[in-house]
């Protein structure tokens, strides 16, 4: 197996890739939301740039923010699970719905706000391969409004065998290719849309720009890692300082404790005691 240089679950080829061939991002976003091609009358893409500071920036993130059919949709590629996705997806989908709606407008023209996460992890104990979210009453399962939609796509749950006629399980068939022979098998299925996507993405991995952002991303990661790593090593010598000063106090403090004793012994007065050892008064009455 000979492994692919560039993924598109790598979040840089992925935006730019769809932005560069919005038909099969319209094919994309059709499958997803269990719509056909036709259905979409207008798709526009908000923002379709990707900035240097944001290829170079930490824990930076690059989705595709659109408006379909007046409906406000986010695709999100997610590669690493750090534990609170779950908590991410719904704060950007609060972001967007709560942003859509101008100043002075009423509540009820807000637009239905849809997030689509496609996780190259798995998420839920489920083997489903697409979960589902709305707001919903929890007993009636009454649907409190139709403008929350919530999707998840886990790519480890595919099957080895598809249906090459479900759409969205070919989309995610391709997304996750990993290797060369992965890329061969997308094309011997004939279908014409992966043809066009693999040859998009041949065109588009070729691209001496494309390489470039991908250089200034694996760099951006190779220093984030290193910094990381510095802090931890950083944080171990300071816990290291931090253990052995603890050790000093409770020494000096363990000394005092025994010299003081030695004085009372001698019959010392406390106030004498407590100078001498920087004791207090009760702590040297306890020891008595």
């Amino acid at each position: 197996m000979v492994a692919l240089q560039y993924k598109f679950t790598s979040d840089i080829l992925f935006k730019m890739f769809f932005t560069r061939h919005e038909e099969l991002l319209c094919s994309l976003v059709a499958a997803a939301l269990g719509k056909t091609p036709e259905d979409i009358k207008t798709l526009e893409i908000k923002n379709p740039e990707i900035l240097p500071e944001e290829i170079g920036g930490k824990f930076c993130r690059l989705d595709l923010n659109m408006v379909i059919n007046d409906e406000i949709v986010d695709l999100e590629i997610q590669v690493g699970n750090e534990g609170n996705f779950k908590e991410r997806a719904l704060y950007y989908w609060s972001r967007l719905f709560s942003a859509s709606l101008g100043e002075g407008k009423d509540y009820a023209l807000t637009p239905r706000t849809i997030l689509i996460g496609i996780l190259d992890f798995n998420l839920f104990d489920c083997a489903e391969i697409m979960s589902e979210f709305a707001a919903m009453e929890k007993t009636r399962h009454e649907i409190l409004t139709d403008r929350m939609c919530i999707l998840f796509y886990e790519l480890n749950k595919l099957p080895d065998l598809i249906d090459i006629n479900d759409k969205m399980l070919v989309w995610l068939k391709l997304i996750s290719v990993k290797t060369e022979e992965d890329l061969a098998e997308i094309e011997r299925m004939e279908v014409e849309e992966m043809a066009q996507a693999v040859n998009a993405y041949k065109q588009i991995t070729k691209m001496p720009d494309y390489q470039e952002l991908e250089r200034i991303r694996s760099k951006a990661r190779h220093d984030e890692a290193q910094a990381l790593s510095n802090a931890r090593k950083q944080g171990q010598i300071e816990g290291q300082q931090q253990g052995l000063q603890q050790g000093m106090q409770q020494g000096q403090r363990k000394a005092n404790e025994e010299t003081a004793k030695m004085l009372l012994a001698l019959g010392d007065p406390v106030d004498k005691i407590s100078a001498v050892t920087n004791l207090s008064h009760e702590e040297i009455e306890a020891l008595k």
